[in-house]
């Protein structure tokens, strides 16, 4: 979508969000199969079966996403399309934006080796390079507006209320 139409779309989405709260409401879903002998699951996407696999590091193949992989591949699309988003909203001329995201995880927790040793990544780093004539003011507002909407990032540093539930499948 052009920076012009998103503009022009987001103004009344926003003014019915205000006034209207349960509208702005919305549950995202996500299904996978781990259905067969391998160790793995294929994951529905909007663009076909993506199917991940156990990290080289801990006995996969290497052959299937690793699933820690797409959750920095989540990060890197949420918070590239934030911080576009932003610079739209304060109409800060950017040519490109480069994203990254690494993440350090210490598989002994992982694999149940030390009970000391949380699961999940110890450390997530995102950055940016941004291709704009901007200050550095204007480019630090950016980072700040890029933390505070990007929904994969908040959702990483805010630890939300999680569940589990598991039922038998009906022959």
């Amino acid at each position: 979508m052009d920076l012009i139409t998103f503009k022009n779309t987001q103004g009344p989405i926003k003014a019915r969000y205000a006034g209207e709260a349960e509208e702005a409401l919305l549950t995202l879903k996500a299904a996978g199969a781990a259905d067969d002998s391998a160790v793995l699951c294929k994951v529905e996407t909007g663009r076909g079966l993506a199917v991940a696999g156990i990290h080289p590091k801990c006995g996969g193949t290497g052959l299937e996403l690793c699933s820690g992989d797409m959750l920095l591949e989540a990060l890197v699309a949420c918070a590239g399309v934030s911080m576009r988003a932003a610079a739209a909203v304060l109409d800060i001329p950017v040519r490109s934006i480069k994203v990254s995201a690494e993440g350090d995880v210490d598989l002994r927790g992982t694999l149940g080796i030390s009970d000391d040793v949380p699961v999940g990544f110890k450390e997530i780093r995102l950055a940016f390079e941004v291709d704009a004539d901007a200050s550095r003011a204007q480019l630090d507002q950016l980072a700040e507006l890029t933390d505070k909407y990007c929904v994969v990032f908040q959702t990483i540093q805010g630890r939300p209320t999680t569940s589990v539930s598991i039922s038998r499948s009906q022959p």
